[in-house]
């Protein structure tokens, strides 16, 4: 990476980064626990969220809810820029406590309706707004109260945008990769194999695996991994213990998880920072 300038301010990151010459081998498939607004600012790439594509352009906007997978797919070598903002649900709660603002993020099906481009939000200015949330002079306080100043009037325009959509824009998975992907989500906490999934889509391993990664940048039992993970680790935010956690994400045994949420995590459930 040659440029990024990045800040931290708990329950908010906002992020302006730039690779003059990017190497897609170095972008995989991620989730984060909070809300993300991703913002295109140039380069030749895609999105990937769930087994969908997004072709991107300079301005577009990608939205992702928590635990919604995505990786920018890198199409050519051309400087790739970008600026992300990261919240969580909390910092909307206190002004919205029924999540209306939140809507076009979980009101949709995971890898639907990402993408908004400029000609539907044309009264934001997210380039220059980001830039303005990513001056060096502002002191954390500063940058705090202008995060939350813009991170509103956004959420409030894009709901706008996502009502004038409508349910129509939301169609079920279309591609043979897209209800793949779907699928393993509607059995994510089940007993899932590899063959076993191969096997109901009529591929062989081989191909299911090929074209899950294609879709999505992991590899299935990977990505199960990671979901499964990343949701057992938001359910003892919510006071779940980490056996019962782990239990109700698909893990019948509990060493099986305790090795796997240290291998992906760096610690044990129970050291985990987040939870202290």
């Amino acid at each position: 990476m040659d440029f990024q300038r990045d800040y931290e301010l708990g329950d908010l990151y906002v992020r302006h980064a730039v690779d003059e010459h990017p190497d897609d081998g170095a972008f995989s498939m991620h989730i984060h626990e909070r809300c993300e607004f991703f913002c295109f600012v140039a380069g030749k790439a895609e999105y990937l969220v769930e087994g969908a594509r997004y072709p991107l352009e300079p301005g577009d906007l990608m939205i992702m809810s928590p635990l919604e997978s995505h990786r920018a797919k890198i199409l050519m070598d051309r400087k790739y820029e970008r600026y992300v903002l990261n919240f969580s649900v909390s910092a909307v709660e206190k002004i919205d406590s029924k999540h209306h603002l939140l809507k076009p993020f979980f009101d949709r099906p995971a890898g639907r309706g990402n993408l908004y481009k400029p000609s539907e939000l044309p009264d934001v200015a997210f380039v220059r707004n980001f830039r303005a949330m990513c001056r060096e002079e502002l002191d954390d306080y500063g940058r705090r109260i202008k995060i939350m100043a813009y991170l509103y009037f956004w959420l409030e325009q894009l709901g706008e945008a996502y009502t004038k959509r409508g349910a129509a824009n939301y169609k079920p998975p279309e591609s043979l990769a897209e209800q793949m992907v779907a699928h393993v989500n509607a059995h994510l906490f089940h007993e899932l194999s590899v063959p076993l999934l191969a096997k109901q889509f009529s591929l062989s391993v081989s191909q299911f695996g090929k074209i899950f990664k294609q879709a999505t940048g992991a590899a299935p039992w990977e990505y199960i991994t990671i979901k499964r993970l990343n949701a057992a680790r938001e359910k003892m935010r919510s006071g779940a213990t980490a056996q019962s956690a782990g239990e109700s994400c698909g893990y019948g045994d509990y060493s099986a998880f305790y090795r796997a949420y240290v291998k992906y995590f760096g610690c044990a459930p129970k050291d985990d920072r987040i939870f202290r």
